[in-house]
């Protein structure tokens, strides 16, 4: 046995018997080096494996902490969103939530951000800053409509992952995400054609529904399966839907990855019904689970699925590299991104493709499931303790966000206007919906590191709330919450 497992083996028995509580902070790397006469890197070591193990958990600039057990609260409700299409609505909310910069005096629990502090992001930043010191021309020209051959034939080995086999040929490299989504719905459909979308539904999604005047048809969504394939067939059998967009894994903001078979009779319903998908897999990477879950477009025999994805969520939003496999809807595709932005910034792909080509891309996404399992526990364990009792949390198996669902009456937009006072930020659950519901609903990211200030912001979002629902009506506030203990 290694020194550091030893190490590992005595910190885990005395957690085990108690000596050290849930939530307690453990000795620090240089007490333990002291005390057991070994290097400190050997404790890192032993922290490390204790962490992979779930035992253990770091806080930034405090140590490391005995894990809290994790409570699971209930799931929220499958969705009943109105089963007709409808325009989309909700701009203004979602403009106050994008234009919101990071500040010292603000929480922001709202954002779709992930963490972009690790250590593994090293590698990236010097990658960016080589092709800048050595003068390499390349990154200064124009590259192929499609994107850099390189990042291209790295993104397809990745790709091997989710059971998807495609070359390099087959995809195109776009500005973000955002416009993977855009090129793809461009590409196939026209304004006043109808999209059938899992409801809660990412508001990104949802407004560039609104920018090319396309409407919506929300379709109910369990928060652990994904959308209802039987209301999708009715859906199907009664309106003329053109595309059925969605995040089967790790979606966001419920969190919920679709079974396998799921995923298969949903292209079989799209295959009867001669139906495109577009498949947003922009968090698929971030499973906490490995392998990752598979994509809908590994199944695909026949092109229909257009798969979305970036490295915003998995790397930093700041990179602004997107890509889209859109199967047979290429030469349309490329021609929405050609009258769009173009070819897409060069100089990020190159250092991309380097990071993944020499290994580091795993190595962070590795290091990032681990950490976002672990906030997710955490987070989860605050808001049972802060929040009234009878609020619902989703169970996400990827990505960083939390769905949370308070009493039927209650106003998330009032909270968060109450909220903007006390330097927290959160994302309001109206703007998830085409026609404006779950205003009782709210999302939380919990990528960044989950200092103490971050857990204050928590417990002041469950305070607001409680104070809200007693100045409320009676009847509303003995309909099943009550503050916490």
């Amino acid at each position: 046995m290694t020194r550091y497992a030893a190490l590992a083996a005595i910190l885990r028995q005395r957690i085990e018997q108690g000596l050290y509580a849930a939530g307690e902070r453990l000795p620090s790397v240089r007490t333990l080096s002291l005390e057991h006469g070994v290097s400190i890197s050997t404790v890192q070591q032993a922290y490390r494996q204790l962490e992979e193990h779930q035992l253990v958990e770091p806080r930034a600039k405090s140590g490391y902490f005995v894990r809290r057990p994790h409570r699971v609260a209930e799931l929220p409700a499958v969705s009943r969103p109105v089963q007709r299409p409808v325009e989309i609505s909700q701009w203004e909310l979602v403009l106050e939530l994008i234009r919101s910069k990071p500040r010292n005096d603000l929480v922001q629990l709202g954002r779709g951000m992930p963490d972009v502090s690790e250590a593994t992001l090293k590698p990236l930043l010097k990658a960016l800053s080589s092709n800048a010191r050595h003068g390499d021309l390349r990154s200064l020209y124009y590259d192929n409509i499609q994107g850099v051959a390189s990042l291209r034939e790295q993104i397809a080995r990745l790709l091997l992952d989710s059971g998807c086999q495609l070359d390099a040929e087959q995809l195109v490299i776009t500005t973000g995400c955002q416009e993977a989504l855009s090129a793809g719905l461009h590409a196939i459909c026209q304004a006043g054609d109808i999209v059938a979308v899992d409801s809660p539904c990412y508001h990104g999604t949802m407004q560039t529904l609104k920018g090319l005047g396309m409407k919506a048809l929300e379709i109910p969504t369990d928060p652990l399966t994904g959308i209802n394939l039987e209301a999708l067939e009715m859906a199907l059998e009664q309106w003329p839907v053109k595309v059925i967009l969605l995040t089967p894994n790790c979606n966001n903001p419920l969190g919920y990855i679709m079974p396998d078979a799921r995923k298969k009779r949903l292209l079989m319903l799209a295959q009867r019904y001669d139906v495109a998908i577009i498949e947003d897999d922009v968090y698929g990477d971030i499973a906490y689970s490995y392998p990752r879950p598979r994509t809908i477009k590994s199944f695909d025999d026949d092109g229909r699925v257009l798969l979305c994805s970036s490295f915003s969520k998995t790397l930093a939003p700041g990179l602004r590299i997107g890509w889209i496999a859109p199967g047979r809807y290429l030469e349309r595709v490329l021609h929405m991104k050609y009258i769009g932005t173009g070819a897409t910034a060069t100089q990020p792909q190159f250092a991309i493709a380097e990071f993944i080509r020499h290994g580091h891309y795993m190595q962070h996404l590795r290091r990032m499931r681990i950490r976002y399992q672990q906030n997710r526990d955490l987070m989860t364990c605050w808001i049972t303790q802060y929040f009234p009792a009878g609020t619902r949390v989703s169970q996400p198996r990827g990505g960083f966000m939390l769905w949370i669902e308070l009493h039927e009456e209650f106003d998330t937009l009032r909270l968060n206007r109450c909220l903007e006072n006390q330097g927290v930020q959160i994302a309001v659950g109206s703007i998830f919906s085409a026609a404006g519901k779950y205003r009782n609903c709210l999302r939380i990211n919990y990528a960044q590191k989950l200092t103490a200030d971050v857990e204050r912001a928590v417990k002041q979002v469950g305070l607001t709330i409680t104070q809200i629902m007693q100045s409320q009506s009676e009847p509303v506030k003995q309909m099943g919450f009550s503050a916490p203990e």
